[in-house]
């Protein structure tokens, strides 16, 4: 059964040959942002038609677990977005999510993560991200998670 299904014919593929970038995704909500972030400054990253929401459904289960296939389609799908935004791969994320980050948030979001294609390198609650992008509003928490992950994928010296 498919969750959703994302089509945006509106570029080319990524190029392979330039490296990869690091993107925050909010997955607070089932409407997800992904946004990357370039010199501290994180914008969010839309489709061709300006929309910068992504509907995810229902990330975890009626019993309250997460759903690594529904995971994995929600990270697939905002990859896609970010690479289409900005012509090249994206690699790594930083993840924010609603509530705190415990052990099972971990064990679900790690592997769907790389089944996406993106190596996770932090899970931040929404809240918490929202803090690093020093603003309020619906998408503090994606711009937020990229500052985050602008920084944890700098090269270190």
């Amino acid at each position: 059964m498919k969750l959703f299904q994302i089509e945006e014919p509106d570029g080319s593929p990524a190029d392979d040959g330039l490296p990869g970038l690091a993107v925050g995704i909010d997955l607070s909500t089932t409407e997800a942002v992904v946004a990357a972030a370039l010199g501290g400054n994180a914008e969010i990253l839309r489709d061709r038609d300006g929309n910068a929401r992504v509907a995810v459904g229902a990330l975890r289960r009626p019993d309250g677990a997460w759903d690594g296939d529904a995971l994995r389609e929600a990270l697939l799908a905002l990859r896609a977005r970010a690479e289409k935004a900005l012509a090249r791969p994206a690699t790594h994320a930083v993840v924010a999510i609603a509530g705190p980050v415990d052990e099972a948030a971990v064990r679900a979001i790690m592997p769907a993560g790389g089944a996406a294609g993106l190596v996770i390198v932090m899970l931040v609650d929404a809240g918490e991200a929202a803090k690093a992008a020093g603003a309020a509003g619906s998408d503090a928490a994606a711009r937020g998670a990229a500052i985050l992950a602008e920084d944890a994928a700098a090269p270190r010296g």
